[in-house]
């Protein structure tokens, strides 16, 4: 913080929270808890006497959960939340902490650590020829396709089946998209961006970007961070709302590494699993609707459709995803934005790109479309809200698919909002979320985790199930009948 021609050390206080019982947890602001860093702040304020230099507090709202082991750490909300999914210490920027006069943001130790930030995203075929792969790799991801533990070795024959079954398909639409998605690219753009937005606020680090299902994969940027010696590590999903299929599956493969590799294991980390309702997100989408917004005829008169990806239902009512709690109360916080701007425009959220026979989040985004073409809706401007990058769901699905589609169905005005790519607000956000994530980073996997874990997968079940599944395959697969009525199905 500049303060006439010399910077001044300060102390940023965040909030905190205390557990009401095992599934939830209340926030307070700062001023709840000043009297109980007294003390701390009393032994600060006579160290920066010792050493003749001013320094100021500063309060900082956030919102807070605490992690496992009942410490403080900030996570997202003002609202009670149900306590899921926590790993270590997840999104935190708790405690109070001294800053150095020539950092200003950044805890005073973490100037001496080599920290890390691993972006984690989805992954996406760069040619034709990686489709049917990237598919197999998909589909044999047990939080994508979740099958009962009694059948769980035939995810990779089935997986095999349905990459195989699917891939003339998505081929057709990558190919519409320039022959490959764009999301390494993009990934790559904002972890440049992400680290010069670090790097501007007095923090080096150095960004790794972690793709599930294709190159670079999780695992290989795991490798490159070992290489490095990286001593602390923030993981950041690019996914601002949590779910088991996505922030979820990523951060499973994180704790497999974890618990077999000692270096890991005793890794400070921090994850921060959702981002959702940060000030800077919502700020920064509200920029890009209100945008768009402007470029119609009659702005007022536009329904904002939000689209977000689905997910199958039985993950919410089955598995406790929360996704579909925090894709609501999402859109709930963009409108008030808006509203705040005097923008009242009405809005509706569906969710699309489901596949397969079972049921998925309604309601459908091309159902939608349609209804909202019979009630005479003439204007429609498509929001991704769930995708922070161009990829084959907005390029494809919904400038193509969908735009064809309402046009179809009577809209006559279309638009749709750019996903948030490098937008410089969002970018600098997700950098204060990294900073405020560090100080409560801690070892990820213990050693009771370790020895509770084990596999109980020997090389003869390996083998019993392989071969059955085998079996199964090769059935499914050379049976034409079977065969046109899996297709049917998941087309």
């Amino acid at each position: 913080m500049e303060a006439v021609g010399y910077r001044v050390p300060h102390t940023k206080l965040s909030g905190f929270c205390c557990q009401r019982n095992a599934s939830e947890v209340s926030c307070f602001r700062t001023k709840a808890f000043a009297s109980h860093l007294t003390s701390n702040l009393r032994n600060t304020e006579e160290k920066l006497h010792k050493c003749k230099k001013s320094f100021e507090l500063v309060a900082c709202p956030s919102y807070s959960c605490t992690n496992k082991d009942g410490g403080l750490a900030t996570a997202c909300l003002n609202t009670p939340q149900k306590r899921r999914h926590q790993i270590g210490n997840t999104f935190s920027s708790a405690e109070a902490y001294i800053l150095d006069e020539n950092i200003t943001g950044v805890p005073l130790n973490t100037a001496k650590e080599r920290v890390g930030v691993l972006l984690l995203n989805l992954g996406g075929p760069e040619t034709l020829q990686d489709v049917q792969p990237f598919l197999f790799n998909l589909f044999a991801d047990p939080d994508i396709i979740r099958l009962p533990r009694l059948f769980r070795f035939l995810q990779r024959p089935l997986a095999k089946l349905i990459s195989v079954v699917r891939a003339p398909k998505s081929k057709e639409g990558y190919a519409a998209i320039g022959g490959g998605s764009p999301l390494r690219r993009i990934t790559d753009e904002q972890a440049h961006a992400l680290k010069a937005a670090l790097e501007e606020k007095n923090l080096p680090v150095n960004v790794y970007v972690g793709m599930r299902y294709w190159h670079p994969f999780t695992e290989e940027a795991l490798d490159q961070i070992k290489k490095d010696n990286i001593t602390k590590l923030v993981v950041l999903p690019l996914y601002p709302q949590f779910s088991i299929s996505t922030s979820g599956s990523s951060i499973r493969v994180l704790q497999n590494v974890f618990r077999e590799d000692h270096y890991f294991s005793t890794l400070p980390v921090s994850i921060i699993e959702f981002w959702y309702q940060r000030n800077g997100y919502i700020n920064s989408m509200a920029d890009l609707i209100q945008k768009e917004l402007s470029s119609f005829s009659n702005p007022e008169e536009v329904m904002i459709f939000f689209s977000a990806h689905g997910v199958p239902l039985s993950y919410v009512e089955d598995a406790g995803d929360p996704y579909r709690d925090q894709m609501e109360e999402c859109i709930i916080l963009i409108m008030d934005e808006l509203k705040s701007r005097g923008i009242s425009n009405n809005h509706t959220l569906a969710y699309q790109s489901r596949v397969g026979p079972v049921q998925w989040l309604k309601p459908y985004t091309d159902e939608v479309i349609v209804e909202l073409g019979q009630k005479g809706v003439k204007s429609l401007l498509a929001v991704p809200v769930s995708f922070v990058s161009e990829h084959i769901e907005t390029l494809e699905e919904i400038d193509m698919e969908y735009k064809h589609l309402a046009l179809q169905s009577g809209i006559e005005n279309w638009g749709r909002v750019p996903a948030l790519g490098c937008t410089s607000s969002f970018i600098s956000d997700l950098a204060d979320a990294i900073i405020e994530a560090l100080p409560s980073a801690s070892a990820m996997i213990t050693r009771d985790d370790i020895t509770s874990n084990q596999s109980d997968m020997d090389i003869v079940q390996y083998m019993i199930k392989m071969f059955f599944g085998s079996i199964l395959a090769f059935v499914l697969l050379f049976s034409p009948k079977l065969l046109s009525t899996f297709r049917n199905s998941m087309l």
